[in-house]
């Protein structure tokens, strides 16, 4: 299949908030079948990156939720979001800003460092595990306005993660697509046992 026309067609799949801030890019020499960079808050776009001799090895339902995936991924992450951490932040550099005014040196280290704190509690959040559980949760749903059942969705996107293992020639799934995975069989019914709550924090 031809990379634009696939390109195309996975546009279609894709909700309208993904497309306004997702670009699909080809990258055939990557190892990796699918691909995103974690979004920093000033990058405006926010490729997704594809080597589409591996993409192909994957079912059509597998593409899908995949895509999906990295696509509630890539939305998920929110810096300018209005919570507590953004506040700290803000207060802060506007404290550290008050503080060099009046020359206390003493001042601007504690607003600096408070602000360097809740940026780094920030940073944390937006890598935690919960995003990615929360991004398989967000394609499934997505994937349900296109035509698939919640244990279809889980399916299609379980199967996917083992066979991308396998495409790219990795011995295993790593702690995080584990975690993934057995929460994915829950959801699709193929396993009475879900995640710790433990393993989302």
């Amino acid at each position: 299949m031809e990379p634009n026309v696939e390109i195309r067609r996975l546009l279609d799949v894709m909700p309208a908030s993904g497309r306004m801030i997702t670009k699909i890019v080809s990258k055939p020499e990557q190892p990796k079948v699918i691909d995103a960079s974690f979004p920093l808050p000033w990058n405006q776009e926010r490729p997704i990156y594809i080597n589409f001799d591996l993409w192909f090895r994957l079912s059509k339902s597998q593409r899908d939720l995949l895509l999906l995936q990295r696509v509630s991924w890539l939305t998920g992450v929110k810096w300018f979001k209005p919570d507590i951490y953004q506040g700290i932040v803000l207060v802060g550099l506007l404290g550290g800003l008050v503080e060099s005014t009046q020359s206390d040196v003493v001042g601007v280290a504690i607003a600096l460092g408070l602000s360097a704190i809740a940026c780094f509690r920030l940073w944390r959040n937006n890598q935690s595990k919960e995003l990615e559980l929360n991004a398989d949760a967000a394609a499934i749903r997505i994937a349900g306005r296109r035509g698939y059942s919640e244990a279809e969705a889980a399916q299609h996107l379980l199967s996917a993660i083992e066979a991308i293992a396998k495409i790219e020639g990795r011995t295993g799934l790593n702690f995080s697509e584990l975690i993934r995975c057995q929460n994915l069989r829950a959801i699709a019914g193929l396993s009475p046992v879900g995640i710790p709550e433990s393993y989302i924090k």
